[in-house]
Order: structure tokens, then C-alpha cells, then sequence
């Protein structure tokens, strides 16, 4: 298989619009944090300390996705590095290890809207227990 020099140019945009969707999850969750933690102070109350749990568990798939997609958006640039400099062994495995990077970002991403429902039953099973 020959890998021309645009194919892997091809994830870029793919992956700007990414960063922007996991920078504005991270930028939401933090809002959220620093609510949650101020209520957390004035209440106590343990259905918030379940919240913040479950934040914390998304936070650390956000980062994973984000760094994730920097390596796989890294990966893509070596590999047109490499085909521009005539290694298209070294950039056809580059552009491959950048697909499979950016498959788990997505695969994070999935696990961490799963997790979000788990956010909103945590407040449904309050609301049912009053």
C-alpha cells in the first residue's frame, strides 16, 4: 500500500474538532467541580460526594482522550514527515499507531458519556428517595 502525503493530512481537521469537543467537556466539568465543591462544603451531603466521584472518573477520561489525540495527531505529522522525506514503510506504521490513538480517544469518549449518565442517575435516585 502506498500512502500519499494528504491521507494522513486528512485526520487534521478530524482531530481540531476533537480538541475543541473534549476542551469544552473539560471546561464544563470544571464549572461543575467547583460548584459541586461548594455545596459540598455548606451541605455535606453524600449524593454530591457521589457527584464529585463520578466527576473525578470523567475528568480522568477527558485527559486520556486529549492526550490520546495529541499522540495520534503527533503520529500524523511524523508520518507526513516521513512520506515527504521518502520513508513510506516509516510513515504508512506512523499513520497507523495515529488511527489506533485516535480510535481510543473515541473509546474514552464513549466511556465518558456513559459515565455522564451515571451523573444525572446519581440525581434521579435522589429525587426518588425524597
Amino acid at each position: 500500500m502506498t500512502l500519499d502525503i494528504s491521507t494522513p493530512a486528512l485526520l487534521f481537521p478530524a482531530v481540531s474538532l476533537l480538541f475543541l469537543a473534549y476542551t469544552n467537556r473539560f471546561l464544563h466539568l470544571a464549572a461543575l467541580v467547583r460548584n459541586l465543591h461548594r455545596d459540598w462544603i455548606e451541605l455535606k451531603d453524600e449524593a454530591l460526594r457521589a457527584q464529585i466521584d463520578n466527576l473525578r472518573k470523567r475528568l480522568k477520561l477527558i485527559r486520556w482522550m486529549q492526550l490520546l489525540g495529541a499522540v495520534s495527531l503527533l503520529f500524523c505529522v511524523i508520518s507526513m514527515v516521513a512520506v515527504i522525506g521518502d520513508q513510506s514503510g516509516i510513515g504508512l506504521v506512523s499513520f497507523v499507531l495515529a488511527l489506533l490513538l485516535m480510535g481510543l480517544s473515541l473509546v474514552c469518549l464513549a466511556l465518558e458519556i456513559w459515565c455522564s449518565g451515571g451523573a444525572l442517575q446519581i440525581m434521579l435516585d435522589r429525587v426518588e428517595d425524597e
